[in-house]
């Protein structure tokens, strides 16, 4: 789909991973299917669909193979693609131009999935949607949507839940944004109409031309696709409980590193400059700011074990925190809940990532996919060693097992326990490993301890959850946003 057709080609080489050059167009709704050699309209396999991350602005189908996990698991793969940035995320707030686009993209990939994989040889009974990144996001709110159910029956978020708080706009935000159009059309803001007349003159690359400069927030409740704000529908058991793996990377802000754009960071940091940093990325009061530095960085002096802590710190409040209170909402409304944390480093990122770097964001996809094995112009896993052949066929089985029967476990597989009131999860790595808890001091300081203080300062007039405070942070991103994005 239309977007900077650049980002889709960099850093493939610190990356590991290459593809053939691809165009873009309006012209993109539309999906390719895996399919085992065997498999004909009798077949009934189980359906895994994919969805791309790529930030809601970047993104392919065409950088996917899904012939291995097809070929390998016997199961039918399907890769969609939706509309990014201004294209899928476009609103007025209003009924004019309601927004979540992409969303229904989605959506409409599911139905189409349903009224037509048949004849592929899969069973539209047994469709699991999985993703990650911004598609593991979109995995996420689609169970929360009630223009999806029905449409799938399991699902896989990697790295990526719905209550990420990047996604929801500030009223400030809103009318900044809309600004931008305004300018941009020579426009009143307030004129939704109009606006929409107005963009619907300009040319494509005039559009892509905005889209690079408003923020496009993905979530909007619009009564249709959402209903209520996610972190309601969760705490409402508004949703429909299916079966659910849930996980993230030991190392999830890893990949900021090398980005070019702060080359300061990948010596180390001191502590002003980190706590200066986390100030500009949380909004938290500066009065507060001892508190995360006593939990962070209070034993830290060396500059690399400050750099070590932040990026920790990122990881946690991004990823992890958010992907535990998801589990926990999922568990306690029924469902069969699985976690797990990659802690793999794939050893080909030996002369391209420096050593610090462990499982950084994205390095479990060429494991899921079989990257290893693929044999055609995409390649996924460049020089993967036996040992992780081995484990990309373990986590191919384990995904493809749950697919087929809603629970992971089987085939001599390591055991996976649910994610119960224990909260043991599934330590992925070349020699696997039960944890429980995950980072759970972590995970009380951010859900308890700052929520609490915050709630009793001046500055805030009621009490204070964890995931209110996170809607409160800065807008941040994981994936294919340039560093002064997240560290202006």
């Amino acid at each position: 789909c239309l977007q900077n057709s650049e980002w889709l080609h960099l850093d493939q080489h610190m990356l590991k991973v290459h593809y053939p050059n691809i165009g873009v167009s309006e012209d993109c709704l539309y999906l390719n299917i895996y399919a085992p050699a065997h498999a004909d309209a009798g077949s009934k396999l189980p359906v895994l669909v994919w969805f791309p991350g790529g930030a809601f602005k970047t993104g392919s189908a065409s950088i996917f193979d899904g012939s291995a996990l097809a070929a390998y698991e016997d199961v039918l793969v399907v890769v969609i693609q939706y509309r990014l940035g201004i294209f899928g995320f476009f609103t007025t707030w209003d009924q004019h131009a309601p927004g979540n686009w992409a969303f229904k993209d989605q959506v409409a990939a599911l139905s189409w999935v349903q009224k037509n994989i048949e004849f592929f040889g899969g069973d539209p009974s047994s469709v699991t949607i999985f993703g990650e990144s911004a598609g593991a996001i979109s995995v996420s709110s689609l169970i929360l949507s009630p223009m999806a159910e029905g449409l799938f029956h399991k699902a896989v978020m990697e790295s990526g839940v719905a209550i990420i708080p990047y996604l929801k706009a500030h009223d400030y935000e809103k009318s900044e944004d809309l600004q931008v159009v305004a300018h941009f059309c020579g426009k009143n803001a307030s004129d939704s109409e109009d606006l929409l007349r107005c963009l619907r003159t300009k040319s494509s690359k005039e559009l892509l031309t905005l889209s690079q400069q408003e923020k496009a927030f993905p979530q909007v409740v619009d009564g249709a696709f959402f209903p209520n704000e996610p972190l309601d529908l969760l705490s409402q058991k508004a949703f429909k409980a299916i079966p659910s793996i849930i996980g993230v990377n030991s190392h999830e802000c890893g990949f900021l590193l090398p980005m070019k754009e702060a080359p300061e960071i990948l010596s180390g940091s001191n502590k002003s400059l980190a706590l200066h940093l986390i100030q500009n990325i949380l909004h938290i009061p500066p009065q507060y700011l001892h508190l995360v530095a006593k939990e962070y960085f209070h034993d830290k002096h060396s500059l690399t074990e400050i750099r070590d802590s932040l990026l920790d710190l990122l990881g946690d409040v991004f990823f992890v925190v958010p992907a535990l209170i998801t589990a926990r909402y999922h568990r306690d409304a029924g469902a069969p809940v699985y976690f797990y944390e990659f802690r793999h480093r794939p050893q080909c990122f030996e002369d391209t990532k420096p050593a610090f770097v462990k499982a950084d964001h994205a390095d479990e996809v060429r494991f899921v996919f079989g990257g290893a094995f693929l044999k055609g112009d995409i390649v996924m896993f460049e020089g993967a060693t036996e040992e992780e052949k081995l484990l990309s066929r373990k986590m191919m089985k384990y995904w493809a097992t749950f697919a087929r029967t809603g629970n992971p476990n089987g085939d001599n597989l390591p055991l996976w326990p649910a994610y119960n009131l224990t909260e043991q999860y599934l330590q992925l790595d070349l020699n696997m490993s039960l944890g429980q808890r995950l980072k759970e001091p972590r995970v009380e300081f951010w859900t308890s301890t700052i929520p609490l203080i915050l709630s009793a300062s001046d500055t805030l007039h009621s009490p204070l959850s964890f995931l209110i405070f996170l809607s409160l942070l800065q807008p941040f991103f994981f994936s294919c946003v340039p560093w002064e994005v997240i560290f202006p």
